[in-house]
């Protein structure tokens, strides 16, 4: 498979050391300042670049017919704009705020214990989430999904950075040295706690979960998610 990178960074230079150790071929690495891009190369393109330019990279990919796996996370004010790019030009898409396989895992068990808290009112709950201190973007994305995940099966139905409003989750964001990626979601009552907790070691399993889906998505047209590639029901 031949795989274009959009961004080079720490995370493009893992996803290249993964992609090529399960016999593929990265035929671009596109950086800032980069100007001529081949997409007749490309069989699959991977975006981890920044927030201003991820929608540029994946509108151009889809425009010239190439699929997109987006891990870039700060940019989906913009997500709708580029799901209708995808539909217009028979695209493929997956976008995910994190591809590790675990924490996709983390995701579905957040949703089922949402679902078993919804009706115990002495329960308040708390997410932090702690990364690098290069990371530009906060709350992560994957703590977005989190809070989104429990809306969905809760009776919260919004998400603040640092709150204390009722129905609404608090997260907090901290910036440690090169935390990879920790997220930590609390329920707390006078008699007890309950917590979940997902940490990184090290960004292997971010690049490696998006190679995976690279792989799947090659030859399939639509919108999907990490669910689809893990087939998680």
């Amino acid at each position: 498979m031949r795989i274009a990178l959009f961004g080079y960074g720490k995370m493009g230079k893992m996803l290249e050391q993964i992609a090529v150790s399960r016999g593929h071929s990265i035929v671009a690495k596109i950086d800032v300042g980069t100007k001529a891009i081949d997409f007749n190369k490309m069989d699959v393109a991977i975006d981890f670049s920044t927030p201003d330019a991820a929608y540029g990279n994946i509108k151009s990919c889809f425009e010239n017919s190439v699929p997109v796996i987006s891990g870039t996370t700060g940019w989906l004010s913009k997500f709708d704009d580029a799901i209708a790019q995808c539909t217009e030009n028979n695209g493929a898409f997956i976008y995910a705020s994190n591809f590790s396989l675990g924490v996709n895992i983390f995701f579905e068990l957040n949703k089922q214990l949402a679902k078993m808290m919804a009706g115990l009112k002495d329960y308040s709950i708390a997410m932090e989430e702690i990364h690098h201190t290069q990371k530009l973007d906060a709350p992560s994305g994957t703590a977005i999904t989190l809070a989104e995940g429990i809306i969905e099966n809760s009776e919260y139905t919004n998400w603040k950075m640092e709150n204390n409003q009722e129905n609404t989750i608090p997260i907090t964001a901290k910036r440690i040295g090169k935390t990879p990626g920790t997220h930590t979601i609390s329920y707390d009552s006078a008699v007890d706690s309950i917590e979940i907790k997902h940490t990184a070691h090290g960004r292997e399993g971010f690049a490696l979960g998006a190679i995976i889906a690279a792989e799947w998505l090659v030859d399939k047209t639509g919108v999907f998610t990490m669910k689809d590639v893990l087939n998680l029901s």
